[in-house]
């Protein structure tokens, strides 16, 4: 069954495998798919993904939900297979099988003996191009999407903190509409609306498919031109025609109270660049900055509100930048009994203008990069991992050779060029603020 993101969990980018890690080759289809194959010889297994350049971000007017709807309509079968067959011909193989939709991507994957990848290549190249479901398996699909609206958003007031930060955050882009799609919104949604989609994006040429596993390239080459290949071109990939989020030049606030609400918290969403919409550096100083200031319990935040002052009983932030569009910088919080949210935002405010004024010393951006390093060392360990990687890092316009360098390129951010992202972006930037509180007797 699809298991779709509802906030777009995409991690933050990670370090990509460089120096000693895989031999990463891309190679092009006639038809326009793009192929990415990704060695690791340690396990007779591959991963084999397939990523559309289509996500929510990607739904049209009055249609939002329709690119995660589409993702649970993938698997109601084809003209050639029936709904079901696919997925039984993967547990009986013993292999798994999933799918994700994000903002700017829509996924799907199988991890499987080596010797089956062709068979997972013919049943996706199927599915690339003839889904074919009957009208009476929709309804019932859309109403196991509103339950999954129901249960993971509608009965979880931090889910509805998120959903209104991010609504308040991008008021223009449609970043700021739920992945999921908002209820009223799904509740319409038709076989027709669904097919009419599944024609515009899941094309070879907005398609890429990544390999990872104890395959070679050549033998991944020639696989994929028996299957994926016979899947014909349809012309020019589809634009992806977006609004841009201005500037946001005034602070805005929301806040949810319920009576389920045993913990207060607090947010700080800032529009911020992404690495697609980066101008230099920036966004290689604002992962450095995110971790410094909110990555665990060394990190400003932690030590100032938690260990210190002994306000706070958590703080942290992270950066959101791996968007084909606008990114986010998050800092949260939630206070010790007795403190309000008011005082904890204003203590939050003056750690990190205190910080700012300071700089970064040598030792955190040691360690902060230090983690970076590790990490990249970390990702080879998983080859799923790495096929994740590549993906949803081609789907929003980079290029192998982006993923290769982050790495170097993270190394190369001063700790100028952090302070500086800092106090343009999160210090002087304005901020959408979210309280989350139990609702009063």
């Amino acid at each position: 069954m699809p298991s779709t993101p509802l906030a777009g969990l995409n991690p933050a980018h990670s370090p990509s495998a460089t120096g000693g890690g895989p031999q990463v080759s891309s190679f092009t289809l006639p038809n326009g798919l793009q192929i990415v194959v990704i060695p690791d010889r340690r396990v007779p297994v591959a991963t084999h993904m397939v990523w559309y350049r289509n996500g929510s971000a990607d739904d049209p007017p009055l249609k939002s939900g329709i690119a995660h709807f589409l993702e649970h309509l993938m698997f109601k079968g084809t003209a050639t297979h029936p709904a079901g067959e696919f997925s039984q011909v993967v547990a009986s193989l013993g292999g798994q099988e999933n799918a994700f939709t994000s903002y700017d991507y829509t996924a799907y994957f199988q991890r499987v003996a080596k010797e089956h990848l062709g068979t997972m290549m013919r049943f996706e190249a199927d599915r690339m191009n003839g889904l074919a479901f009957d009208e009476d398996v929709v309804g019932p699909e859309r109403d196991v999407v509103l339950e999954e609206r129901r249960m993971r958003v509608e009965t979880d007031p931090g889910a509805q903190l998120a959903e209104a930060l991010s609504a308040s955050l991008f008021v223009h882009h449609p970043y700021g509409t739920p992945i999921i799609g908002w209820m009223h919104e799904i509740e319409g949604l038709t076989r027709d609306d669904a097919l009419a989609y599944y024609k515009r994006f899941y094309t070879p040429e907005n398609a890429i498919l990544v390999v990872a596993g104890d395959v070679e390239a050549d033998e991944v080459r020639a696989l994929a031109e028996e299957t994926y290949g016979r899947v014909p071109a349809r012309g020019a990939p589809p634009e992806r025609r977006r609004p841009r989020e201005p500037v946001l030049n005034a602070s805005r606030r929301v806040t949810v109270t319920d009576e389920k609400v045993e913990q207060p918290y607090l947010q700080q969403s800032f529009l911020v660049p992404s690495s697609r919409t980066q101008a230099g550096h920036e966004s290689y100083a604002l992962e450095l900055l995110a971790e410094i200031l909110g990555g665990g319990q060394t990190s400003v935040l932690y030590r100032s509100l938690v260990l210190e002052q002994e306000i706070a009983v958590s703080a942290g932030g992270y950066y959101y930048g791996s968007l084909l569009d606008a990114g986010q910088f998050i800092i949260h919080a939630a206070p010790r009994p007795g403190v309000t949210l008011e005082a904890l935002e204003a203590a939050i405010n003056a750690a990190v203008a205190a910080f700012l004024e300071r700089g970064v010393s040598n030792e955190e951006l040691e360690r902060a990069k230090t983690r970076f390093v590790a990490e990249m060392v970390y990702a080879q360990d998983s080859q799923a991992h790495l096929a994740r990687l590549y993906g949803s890092s081609l789907a929003i316009g980079e290029s192998v050779e982006d993923v290769k360098l982050w790495t170097q390129r993270i190394e190369a951010v001063t700790a100028d060029e952090i302070r500086e992202v800092g106090e343009r972006f999160v210090r002087k930037g304005h901020a959408v603020t979210g309280y989350l509180e139990p609702r009063s007797a």
